[in-house]
C-alpha cells in the first residue's frame, strides 16, 4: 500500500511474525477491550468477540508471513475494521439479512480502510483456495503439499517413488485442475469483482 514509510504500529506485526508473547499481550490489553464491548453491544458475547479477535489476528499473520504486511496507518483502527467486519459477516451469515451498523466506535481514515480492504481480499482467496484444494483428488492433494514444502522436482519424484517426468506432468495438471475448479467457483468473481 502507498509509498509511505511502515507506521511505528508495524510492531505489532512484527510481533505475530516472531510470537513475541510480551508485544501480543500488549495487543489484548490494547486493542481486545474496544472489539469486545463493540460485539456485546451488537448481539454477540465475550466468548465470540475472543474468537473474533483470534481469527482476525489469524488472517494478519497469514497475510503478513505470504504478503510481507507493511502497515503504514494506525494498528488499532485496522484491527477494529477487520474484526468489525468479522463480525458483520457473521451476523450476515446467520439471520441471512444484510446488516448495518453505524460507525461511531473508532474514526477510521481511507488508509486504514484500504489496508482493511486488501486483508479480507486475502483472506477470500486464502478460504476459496482450501476450499478448492480439499476437493482435489487425494494423489493431486499428496502430490501439491509434497511440491508446498520440497522446491526440487528431483526431490519430490524420490520421496513420493515416481519418476520425474511423471511428477512434473501430473503437477501440471493437478494445477491445472486446481486452477479451473478455482476460476469456475461462484466465489471467484465475487473476488474479482472486489478487485
Amino acid at each position: 500500500m502507498g509509498n509511505n514509510k511502515p507506521h511505528a504500529d508495524q510492531k505489532y506485526i512484527e510481533a505475530l511474525l516472531k510470537n513475541d508473547t510480551i508485544v501480543l499481550t500488549e495487543i489484548y490489553e490494547k486493542f481486545a477491550p474496544k472489539v469486545v464491548g463493540y460485539i456485546k453491544k451488537n448481539n454477540g458475547d465475550e466468548p465470540r468477540a475472543q474468537d473474533i479477535i483470534q481469527e482476525t489476528l489469524m488472517t494478519i499473520f497469514k497475510q503478513a508471513k505470504e504478503k510481507g504486511l507493511q502497515l503504514t496507518c494506525p494498528f488499532d483502527a485496522y484491527f477494529f475494521l477487520l474484526c468489525k467486519r468479522k463480525w458483520l459477516n457473521e451476523l450476515k451469515k446467520s439471520s441471512g439479512k444484510e446488516v448495518t451498523i453505524p460507525d461511531e466506535v473508532v474514526s477510521i481514515d481511507d488508509e486504514s480502510v484500504s489496508f482493511a480492504d486488501e486483508t479480507e481480499i486475502f483472506e477470500t482467496k486464502h478460504e476459496l483456495f482450501t476450499e478448492m484444494f480439499d476437493q482435489l483428488g487425494k494423489a493431486c492433494k499428496e502430490l501439491l503439499k509434497v511440491t508446498f514444502t520440497i522446491k526440487s522436482m528431483e526431490e519430490v519424484a524420490q520421496k513420493l517413488g515416481q519418476s520425474y517426468a511423471y511428477v512434473r506432468k501430473k503437477k501440471s495438471l493437478c494445477i491445472g485442475q486446481l486452477t479451473q475448479m478455482v476460476q469456475n467457483a461462484p466465489k471467484f468473481n465475487q473476488i474479482q469483482n472486489l478487485l
